[in-house]
């Protein structure tokens, strides 16, 4: 199973994402996202780090990189697509999801625990990997 790890400018875990899934015997690919999408690949991650800066809203430059038309084609054809902090914030610009995201009340960081529901958990990803914690990845 290979699953191409997408590159912007400014991404910062991107290596520690093909690290992660190399650890998981997955074939994990970085790929530069002026290269393009490599043509059989089972998956793909968008990976945190503030792409060109975003000074407008996280991941509105990047989502405009021409791979993320392929990116788009791909989810459409049923490819898992896993956004990573501003990555998921880039899948959101790029209408791979619905709605917005918006700024904290407080325009401060925050962290906080959050409920994560897994929706389904029969997907070409987890139901070889049914053992893997949610919370590791």
């Amino acid at each position: 199973m290979t699953i191409a790890v997408i590159q912007f400018g400014g991404s910062n875990c991107d290596r520690d994402s093909v690290q992660a899934l190399t650890s998981l015997d997955f074939d994990a690919e970085l790929v530069w996202h002026e290269d393009g999408l490599p043509e059989d690949v089972d998956g793909v991650v968008l990976p945190g780090g503030f792409s060109y800066g975003d000074y407008l809203r996280a991941g509105a430059m990047a989502a405009r990189s021409p791979i993320m038309a392929e990116v788009r084609e791909a989810a459409s054809e049923g490819t898992p697509v896993l956004g990573i902090c501003n990555g998921a914030q880039i899948g959101c610009e790029s209408s791979l999801t619905p709605g917005a995201f918006t700024t904290n009340e407080s325009a401060r960081f925050q962290c906080e625990h959050v409920h994560l529901r897994v929706e389904n958990a029969d997907t070409p990803w987890t139901s070889q990997y049914e053992a893997v914690s949610y919370t590791h990845l």
